[in-house]
């Protein structure tokens, strides 16, 4: 169940990439980003733009998908050769994701990867990739992290957790092993049942054969053997690799909480 409404991620997104835009108009462009290493300030940049032009485009010619050729593919076109244009171009693209969400209705049918093809989704989505981003942006500057909004990290918490980690691809089987552990966002009171899987099965487009332990949301189950505990910013940031683990407190059974922690150790992809 969503914790922030639509015009609220709507909000988030222009909050977010403004407050991007304005901390790397001061950053040094070779600056290197610690929660995406191998990029400098100057590929954030870049990467935000094409992330915001790519979903403008699905949200304006919906229902089609990536394979439409009106859709500009992320990280295609002609990157801006100084950071001057970089920041223009940024302007230009996140005020064009503004306006075709705005545009929209949430429930209206539009692509989106996780297999929840409505123009909703994509809200939610790119309010989370602005905020953290925004962190990334904050974080190759060198200043202090922006306050995160509670409830915009507390959904990024379940967003993570029940579609990053937890959606299942059609070619694949996602077994329960009969354990869970909690999350709880101390700041906001929520808290969220996370069952333990074996996830199997072959992608079929590149042929790796999975069987793997993995995760995902449940409303009920067996009562949780390990708590992980902290403010929703705090499991936000610790969820994205960028806030450290021992902001968090853990309680119960640790084995259970090494495992949680293992998992969620894989890159997100």
């Amino acid at each position: 169940m969503l914790v922030v409404e639509y015009p609220d991620f709507l909000d988030a997104i222009r909050r977010e990439s403004a407050r991007f835009r304005a901390v790397l108009a001061d950053c040094d462009p070779s600056a290197r980003v610690p929660g995406c290493p191998e990029w400098d300030a100057a590929d954030l940049l870049w990467h935000l733009i094409g992330v915001q032009r790519f979903w403008a485009g699905v949200v304006q010619h919906r229902p089609a998908g990536p394979d439409d050729e009106r859709i500009v593919s992320e990280g295609s076109g002609e990157r801006p050769a100084s950071y001057a244009e970089l920041l223009a171009h940024f302007d230009e693209e996140s005020a064009g994701l503004v306006e075709a969400l705005a545009a929209a209705d949430p429930e209206e049918e539009a692509w989106h990867w996780s297999g929840d093809h409505r123009v909703g989704t994509t809200y939610r989505r790119q309010a989370h990739e602005a905020l953290i981003h925004r962190v990334d942006a904050e974080q190759a500057a060198g200043l202090a992290l922006s306050p995160l909004d509670p409830a915009l990290a507390e959904d990024g918490v379940a967003e993570v957790i029940g579609v990053m980690f937890g959606g299942v691809p059609p070619w694949g089987t996602a077994t329960p092993t009969g354990e869970t552990v909690a999350v709880r966002t101390t700041d906001t009171g929520r808290e969220l049942l996370v069952a333990f899987r074996r996830f199997t099965g072959t992608d079929p487009d590149s042929g790796t054969t999975y069987d793997e332990d993995d995760l995902g949301l449940v409303d009920t189950g067996p009562e949780p053997s390990a708590t992980v505990s902290g403010t929703a910013a705090d499991l936000d940031l610790w969820l994205w690799k960028r806030g450290p683990a021992d902001a968090l407190e853990v309680e119960g059974d640790r084995i259970s909480h090494e495992k949680l922690a293992g998992i969620l150790a894989a890159p997100l992809n």
